[in-house]
């Protein structure tokens, strides 16, 4: 039952997936057009270095172009960040995304884990990388803006490259106060993604924003050379017109993951509190197997550092998504009583 990461709706019969963390208004009809157009030129190689969708991520931004890197999804530039980097020692969070501490040790690296909060094993003097996410996925929650500010202060005063995931932040409250980009100096990297934010994750599409250019440069001369297919770079230049959209989702989202926290919490669940666009819980029954032979799929967490057996993740979707959700998992907790 316990899959790596969250969206593997394939050789299942799915009606539902709350695997997956995407924006629950899925991706916008602008975007699709403009992959569908751009299929046409297809027979020409995409530009390697993402011109045009770097200068509108630029303005986007308020970075300049040569300090933001394009590539085949974040998972991409994870790699190509610590390939370039080539820390001989890093710390990353428990629990969090997998895919840090697999690309860390793929290079050589040894990868010490710390607790949630815990700023002082962050910034070990022994330490060349720190990678955090934020919101932390799978727990949702928000690094603040003044530890956010002292971790950046102290990467710098220890030459310690910290790289901040934010590919969840644009679908939270208050993103600009939560990022890490507002106190950028040039150990300080900021990693972003389409996939979450415009619901696009077949397309495979994120980006870095370095605070040093040079080290932006070492990252883009990593890595494959045509890394961002032509159909990603168009579509990714339609998502950036997409601020009202984003906006709507973000609202859509909060007032989402309280109706299911409360749905979660009425089933005798022990739930996480979140500022993301999923939601992590505990319970004592094999909730996702039962869901499954529903037609349901949702994150078994058993397999992140520092949870266990028991955790459950679930995405945010639409209200009547989540409804049908609510309805599906009471009927199945009633089974269970019987």
């Amino acid at each position: 039952m316990v899959n790596e990461h969250g969206g593997n709706i394939y050789g299942k019969d799915i009606r539902l997936d709350f695997s997956a963390n995407l924006n629950p208004l899925g991706m916008p009809a602008s975007v699709k057009n403009a992959a569908a157009s751009a299929v046409c030129g297809c027979d020409r190689y995409p530009d390697p270095f993402c011109r045009k969708l770097t200068e509108k991520l630029s303005a986007h931004e308020n970075i300049p172009a040569g300090n933001i890197v394009c590539g085949n999804g974040a998972d991409d530039l994870i790699y190509r960040i610590v390939h370039a980097v080539r820390p001989e020692s890093a710390v990353i969070g428990k629990p969090t995304f997998s895919e840090y501490e697999k690309a860390l040790r793929e290079a050589g690296c040894a990868v010490s884990e710390y607790a949630p909060g815990d700023i002082s094993a962050l910034l070990a003097d022994s330490t060349d990388m720190v990678i955090l996410c934020n919101p932390n996925n799978p727990t949702g929650t928000l690094t603040g803006s003044g530890k956010l500010k002292e971790i950046c202060e102290k990467s710098l005063e220890k030459n310690i490259i910290f790289l901040c995931d934010e590919c969840f932040i644009d679908l939270c409250k208050d993103a600009e106060k939560n990022s890490a980009k507002q106190f950028m100096n040039k150990n300080v990297i900021v990693l972003k993604a389409f996939t979450k934010t415009y619901a696009m994750p077949g397309l495979r599409l994120g980006y870095a924003l370095f605070g040093d250019t040079g080290l932006a440069a070492k990252v883009r001369g990593t890595g494959q050379f045509w890394s961002v297919s032509a159909v990603a770079q168009a579509a990714g230049e339609a998502a950036l017109d997409e601020r009202k959209y984003v906006a709507g989702a973000v609202e859509l989202i909060a007032e989402e993951r309280r109706y299911l926290s409360e749905m979660l919490k009425s089933c005798g669940f022990t739930v996480c509190p979140s500022d993301a666009n999923f939601i992590l819980f505990r319970c004592d029954i094999p909730l996702d197997g039962m869901l499954l032979n529903e037609g349901i799929l949702i994150r078994n967490c058993s397999n992140f550092r520092g949870l266990g057996e028991g955790y459950f993740r679930i995405a945010v979707r639409t209200h009547e998504e989540n409804k049908m959700l609510a309805e599906t998992m009471k009927k199945v907790m009633k089974w269970q009583e019987k």
